[in-house]
């Protein structure tokens, strides 16, 4: 059971669905709150199984989501299917209030450089600027469920995880339910970082322990749901009209 996230969901304002999308890799879901529309991103992750034509359907309510209030979007994130999953963390990102006033404009390489020159560093997930940090951090460890290149498999974490100075995890293990385990196992002198879409621009995230959060924020809905449904990859999503930044706690000095 996903504790943090379900505490998230029960924080939320309901909504009204307006639109959801499930690209080739974003999933894009937009909500009607107290008559304004949000649209809130997650990592449309597919397991083994959601590509088995003798498997059930990954999306069993494909066609009728819209029926659904916003929360019942937003508790998807429990299912078993990654893709439903994906749905409900989107769904919570859209859903979330706004807390302007703790984010700066600064995306999470520039994060992870920051704090960690000359540190011993783990990333959870593979980003395009591991080797612009390796050549920073005294020592680099990447752990992904899909290694490739030097990375290490997500196994890995039990050892690896109690080592690092900092410590980057992708929000995606909000969907894929393997975010409480990683945080058991951080250095409790570590920097945590949640990074990337997915990621949840909460408060209540500070509370489970992590203390910086670079995640996305929607500016333009209409461009960044036909960029996401047309297949586009995040550089091209972004470049529509989505805003990087970094929020920290309040009354906090790290950035």
């Amino acid at each position: 059971m996903n504790s943090t996230i379900n505490k998230i969901i029960d924080s939320l304002p309901n909504g009204r669905p307006l639109d959801i999308r499930i690209g080739a890799f974003w999933t894009a879901v937009t909500i009607e709150v107290n008559g304004q529309p949000r649209c809130g991103l997650a990592s449309a992750l597919r397991g083994f199984a959601d590509h088995h034509y003798g498997g059930g359907p990954a999306m069993p309510n494909a066609g009728r989501l819209l029926q659904s209030d916003a929360l019942q979007l937003a508790q998807m994130v429990n299912s078993n299917s990654l893709l439903e999953a994906s749905v409900g963390v989107a769904s919570i990102n859209a859903l979330l209030p706004p807390h302007p006033e703790l984010w700066v404009d600064m995306n999470a390489e520039q994060v992870i450089a920051d704090h960690g020159t000359g540190k011993n560093v783990v990333i959870v997930g593979h980003f395009p600027f591991i080797p612009r940090i390796e050549k920073l951090a005294k020592k680099l460890w990447v752990l992904e469920k899909q290694p490739r290149g030097d990375d290490l498999p997500a196994e890995a974490a039990t050892d690896i995880l109690p080592q690092a100075d900092v410590i980057a995890i992708t929000g995606t293990t909000l969907i894929n339910q393997t975010f409480e385990d990683l945080m058991q196992l951080c250095n409790p002198q570590a920097l945590v970082l949640t990074l990337g879409p997915s990621t949840p621009l909460t408060p209540l995230m500070f509370e489970r322990g992590v203390h910086l959060l670079s995640g996305s924020v929607v500016e333009d809905i209409d461009s960044v749901v036909r960029a996401v449904s047309q297949g586009a990859n995040f550089r091209q999503v972004h470049r529509q009209g989505v805003r990087l930044v970094t929020m920290q706690a309040k009354n906090s000095s790290l950035l």
